[in-house]
């Protein structure tokens, strides 16, 4: 056989009054207690503000520079450009005033030649660029992002100089060529 016990709203409510007095007993107890109650605690404390506090470490050394003073007013100065745009030295040059044509845009090696039209001098050849266009290419265009001039199309691959910088300020014609591919 089972107890069971019925709670009611009565009960319920008499229940909740012992455990609120028995609360509120305890939290008045520790309130009202008086400083002799805990001396394991006031030891502790006392013990801790009796010891000496642990040295500071030392402050680093600060290192001194030697001042140096710059005396070379009449050496070139490193900031400037060693050659300017108006250097009148021979040997190939980019034409600056030229516009730009599409196959410009890329680098020599993103550029594929995939055929050509015509026979002989006609020859044009065509090109697939990055974009995946193709563009129709005949002796004198440009193409590569070098000012790469071309100077002859058959039916195999597609000859051109293009221009580099040769650190000194000048420039150099480097030959170049972009070949049919195998499908």
């Amino acid at each position: 056989m089972r107890a069971s016990f019925v709670l009611n709203r009565s009960s319920l409510a008499a229940a909740c009054a012992v455990g609120l007095a028995l609360l509120s007993t305890g939290c008045f107890r520790s309130i009202t207690s008086t400083p002799g109650e805990a001396p394991n605690l006031e030891k502790w404390v006392a013990e801790i503000k009796a010891k000496p506090a642990p040295p500071l470490d030392p402050l680093p050394v600060m290192q001194q520079f030697e001042t140096f003073e710059y005396a070379a007013q009449d050496l070139r100065d490193p900031f400037s450009t060693a050659f300017t745009d108006e250097d009148t030295g021979s040997g190939p040059r980019p034409e600056k005033a030229r516009r730009k044509q599409p196959l410009e845009q890329f680098p020599l090696d993103g550029l594929d030649m995939v055929g050509t039209l015509g026979r002989g001098s006609g020859i044009v050849a065509l090109v697939m660029a990055p974009d995946k266009v193709t563009y129709r290419v005949r002796p004198g265009a440009y193409m590569g992002q070098n000012d790469g001039r071309v100077t002859a199309v058959t039916e195999e691959r597609i000859d051109l100089v293009e221009l580099v910088p040769d650190g000194a300020g000048g420039w150099l014609e480097r030959p170049a060529s972009v070949a049919l591919e195998d499908q």
